[in-house]
């Protein structure tokens, strides 16, 4: 594998030569015609002249702090004021969206220069009159190539492409320019529209350095990273010199498809065109880049070498950190970002909580998001749906929803999150009352809506409402049903013992079921004790997958609860013969940012003896409440009185013990299960809850549990 190339410790001595001209905002002048130019004494300026250059520099200073009314006042006593004068006083009211009053000053400007009617136009167009603009563009006594560009960017940015085609086009071939050229490409990107780019770069009279930078970025940014780097490895033998920003681009799109080699000769080229010195972008994207290839030691290289560390560098570190399932080293990056003072931004804080998410760390989750609410990022919507996510992901969907309520610009991300993250805990009703306002507040659902709606319905028993989601979707044209989809509605189903119905679906689906969905009518198949079902759909998991441990083990519990012990033998001799290993299920709960795991009958915690103390009390109280051990879910074939013992040590079990010795009294515990919970654990849990007065919150691989007062959120229906 090649090694990526790094920079030894250096320090550089620029000269650059004085040169021969002074630049203003509007000319450029000969410095030897500004000295002749000088023919006065001090003494020889008058008041006036004073007095314009007051009034100018508080123009200014008004306009810096956003005080337009005061800017304003200043502006009205300069007396002719330039045509300059007037264009900066157009852009303050247009950036602050007071576009009546640039219309009306703009229409008070004696001599209006092109410069003036471009930044009118552009100012129309920044605050949504494009009616205006394309009125003011029709007016115009003198197009330039800006005003046209102009014109075109903002009917891209509406998506109006056909109009905007139509506009390049009818522009005189002599003033349509490499610039415009590169506005039509970077509008076709921004909509989409791929095949059009790449049509319209080939016919391109001449490129530059920006026409190729556009390619490689649009094609990365529409998933086709792969021919990103064909135009990128084109744009280098055209003889191009290379620009920052489509080095940037290029590593882009070698970090998505993990092209470790194409990655590193672009490094190469950083290193060669002397780039690396303080670009802080290359400096991310680099990290980014070794990071997303899983070469982290390359990555914090880079990050050592590195002249100018700004947040963009050190959230690419962090982000970097937990592409790899580092999320401890991640957030210790994040502390240490803070501790010297630089103020983390939006992708700062979604990766640091991210990585809470990863360590399923509340706590230092709760941490972040103080930080968060101190600097007022918590209505935004990147930052509060990743809050969104980690609440949910911790066990606390009441929270999780509290927050989405606070964004302020609600995207489909948004909704969908909340949406998904109220169905894994079985709050179905929550997840349709916030679809119901997402249609009101006019928001188009997707793909990911549907799958959220179809796991609401089959974790909370609607089974009527997820026919009618999926008979809806299945017409929308902007929607198109996938595998997910499928596998969902089965799901459903056979949760309410639709097994035919199920079978058949699978049977006519337009597309060939692979064994994520066989495995959701196989794993239903037990609870409604169907073997024939079971067999047929473990023997089409077999076909695809022969390896595929999940269905051995659905299938050999399935025999193991009808008591039929030769069936399990043998599947369990096949497993050895094909060296199929099954999962060991496992329990585990953070604790003081430190996690806590169990086996069951697992003995190698320091606090076992307590832990078994505990449980063997709970048990007594357990056997008063009329509690009887449901032996169907003890998978050996052992004594009753063995079959017992085997249930009650469960990794769930052990976790909840530990948590009840190490927690505040009548405090919430939360464990995470990577396995389905049993279904005799599940009973004994809701009993504990009731005994212990805690709620008991268990996360297993279908869903989130609430146990609390010997009821269970899912009603045990899971």
């Amino acid at each position: 594998m090649p090694q990526p190339p790094f920079l030894l410790p250096m320090f550089l001595v620029i000269r650059v030569p004085k040169s021969k001209f002074y630049t203003t905002p509007f000319t450029t002048v000969p410095r030897i015609a500004i000295a002749n130019s000088i023919s006065f004494s001090f003494t020889s300026i008058s008041t006036n002249s004073f007095n314009i250059k007051s009034h100018k520099s508080l123009l200014f200073h008004h306009l810096k702090n956003r005080t337009l009314d005061e800017a304003r006042a200043v502006f009205d006593q300069i007396p002719s004021p330039h045509v300059s004068l007037y264009t900066i006083m157009l852009h303050a009211y247009a950036h602050n969206h007071r576009l009546r009053e640039a219309i009306h000053l703009f229409r008070q400007i004696p001599s209006k220069d092109v410069v003036s009617w471009n930044s009118m136009i552009k100012g129309c167009i920044n605050c949504g009159d494009f009616v205006t603009a394309r009125k003011l563009f029709e007016e115009m006594p003198h197009r330039t190539v800006v005003s046209w560009t102009t014109l075109i960017d903002g009917l891209l940015s509406l998506g109006n492409v056909e109009e905007a085609e139509a506009l390049f086009w009818a522009m005189d071939p002599l003033d349509r320019d490499v610039a415009a050229w590169n506005a039509m490409i970077h509008g076709y990107f921004s909509n989409g529209r791929v095949d059009d780019a790449l049509r319209l770069f080939r016919g391109m009279p001449s490129r530059d350095v920006i026409s190729w930078s556009s390619m490689v970025g649009g094609l990365d940014h529409n998933g086709k990273s792969e021919q990103a780097l064909v135009i990128f490895r084109d744009m280098v033998a055209s003889g191009e010199r290379l620009s920052s920003v489509g080095l940037v681009c290029g590593l882009s799109a070698a970090a998505k498809i993990s092209a470790l080699r194409v990655g590193i000769q672009i490094h190469c080229s950083v290193l060669k065109l002397g780039y690396w010195c303080f670009d802080e972008f290359l400096s991310a994207s680099l990290v980014t880049f070794y990071g997303c290839c899983k070469q982290m030691e390359a990555a914090c290289r880079v990050f050592g070498e590195a002249v100018c560390k700004n947040v963009v560098v050190w959230t690419a570190l962090v982000t970097g950190y937990g592409f790899n399932d580092k999320h401890q080293e991640a957030l210790e990056v994040f502390g240490e970002m803070m501790r010297i003072g630089v103020a983390p931004n939006e992708s700062s804080f979604t990766s640091a909580l991210n990585s809470c998410c990863g360590l399923e760390d509340l706590e230092k989750g709760k941490g972040i998001h103080a930080v968060v609410v101190k600097i007022c990022l918590e209505s935004g919507g990147y930052v509060g749906g990743s809050l969104v996510v980690m609440y949910s992901k911790c066990g606390y969907v009441t929270d999780a929803v509290y927050v989405f309520k606070g964004i302020k610009e609600k995207s489909l991300v948004s909704w969908n999150t909340v949406i998904v993250g109220c169905a894994q805990h079985g709050c179905g009703m929550w997840a349709l009352a916030i679809y119901n306002q997402m249609l009101r507040e006019r928001v188009d659902p997707d793909g990911i809506t549907l799958t959220g709606l179809l796991s609401a319905c089959s974790r909370s028993g609607m089974l009527q409402k997820a026919r009618c989601f999926f008979r809806y979707f299945g017409q929308k044209k902007t929607v198109t049903l996938t595998i997910e989809h499928y596998a969902s509605m089965v799901d459903v189903l056979v949760r309410y013992g639709e097994l035919e119905e199920a079978e058949a679906l699978v049977m006519s689906m337009p597309i060939k079921a692979n064994s994520m969905v066989w495995l959701a009518l196989l794993s239903a198949c037990r609870k409604h004790s169907n073997l024939d079902v079971a067999e047929r759909a473990a023997n089409q998991i077999f076909e695809m997958e022969p390896g595929c441990s999940a269905a051995y083990v659905l299938l050999s519990n399935l025999y193991a609860s009808s008591s039929r012990w030769a069936e399990v033998a043998c599947i369990r001799r096949k497993m050895k013969h094909k060296g199929v290993v099954k999962q060991p299920g496992s329990s585990w709960l953070t604790l003081k940012g430190r996690k806590h795991e169990f086996l069951s009958a697992d003995r190698s915690h320091p606090l076992t003896g307590k832990i078994y103390q505990k449980l063997d009390w709970l048990g007594v109280k357990l056997k008063e409440l009329g509690y009887v051990p449901d032996q169907k879910f003890a998978l050996h074939d052992v004594e009753t009185e063995q079959k017992e013992e085997m249930l009650s040590y469960h990794s769930e079990r052990l976790s909840i013990a530990f948590g009840l010795l190490s927690t505040v009294e009548g405090s919430t515990i939360t464990v995470m299960k990577n396995l389905r919970v049993c279904g005799d654990c599940h009973s004994a849990i809701k009993l504990m809850a009731k005994i212990v007065h805690r709620e008991i919150v268990v996360r297993d691989s279908s869903r989130f549990h609430h146990f609390k007062n010997d009821i269970c959120s899912c009603g045990d229906y899971w």
